[in-house]
């Protein structure tokens, strides 16, 4: 779709414009999200989004941000340029359907082939914790395609976790338990062990690993995602090898696996590694 897009505003644009027609967007349900919209473009946003809805019918809205992810809760400010004026959605992946409103939760469906990764690394039986669950993705992506026993996601935005309330109904999954809250307040309460702990929380994970590690059972695996440069990665072993001491546990980094690009030379990358 990204090499098609500039051949369908061909006729439309002048050739200096075609040139900035943005090639990074998302695809959310039926919404084209637009990441960078370059503002010389700005009187023309109406003309790109309707040639868009025009050619591509299972697209029902075009929406830009006008604001990068940012505040407590790592969100967007969303415009619709062309279509439906709606921001919520429902998006498939990995065998689940997922409710959600584009700006008031985030959801990166670029993530899609990391889950389904994730979830094919699960064994039989295992009780996973997923700190920030947002919408509920991993958790469902991982009930609907694991015989995982228990899985318990943890999420403060209280938008996302209504939404990831009404998702684990729409995929009638029985083993996915929800909590509304703050990690740090939420997790020393918690009598559960784990045998896997995701943490898609890129940013500012490093945060948390300790109390991961508090919840990890002996043989456990950990998944840890952050940002990083390119192959370079000897600051995130020594954070997490650092961690271990003070939680007085052994580990073992399985993998370093990208998952994403951030920035020119920085990635989003996950951590696997094995704590007893």
């Amino acid at each position: 779709m990204k090499n098609k897009l500039k051949n369908l505003l061909n006729k439309k644009l002048t050739e200096k414009e075609l040139k900035s027609v943005p090639a990074s967007f998302d695809v959310v349900g039926d919404l084209l999200v637009f990441s960078d919209f370059p503002e010389e473009l700005a009187k023309k946003e109406k003309i790109i989004g309707r040639a868009i809805l025009k050619n591509y019918p299972h697209i029902k809205a075009i929406l830009k941000k006008t604001k990068k992810h940012s505040g407590k809760f790592r969100l967007p400010k969303l415009k619709v340029i062309a279509g439906e004026k709606r921001k919520e959605t429902l998006h498939k992946e990995n065998n689940v359907l997922a409710k959600l409103n584009a700006e008031k939760a985030y959801f990166s469906p670029r993530m899609s082939s990391e889950r389904k990764r994730i979830a094919c690394l699960i064994k039989p039986n295992e009780t996973i914790l997923v700190m920030f669950s947002g919408i509920g993705i991993y958790p469902l992506v991982i009930s609907k395609n694991t015989k995982a026993k228990r899985i318990i996601g943890i999420e403060i935005n209280p938008i996302a976790h209504k939404y990831a309330t009404e998702n684990i109904k729409i995929n009638k999954t029985a083993n996915v338990e929800l909590i509304l809250g703050d990690a740090r307040k939420i997790m020393p309460k918690l009598k559960t062990q784990f045998d896997r702990i995701i943490m898609p929380l890129p940013k500012d994970a490093g945060n948390f690993l300790d109390l991961a590690l508090s919840k990890a059972k002996k043989n456990s695996t950990l998944h840890f995602y952050c940002f990083s440069e390119e192959n370079n990665y000897q600051d995130l072993k020594e954070l997490i090898n650092k961690e271990c001491e003070k939680a007085k546990k052994q580990c073992e980094i399985i993998g370093i696996v990208k998952c994403g690009q951030f920035s020119p030379r920085v990635y989003r990358v996950c951590v696997d590694f094995m704590v007893s």
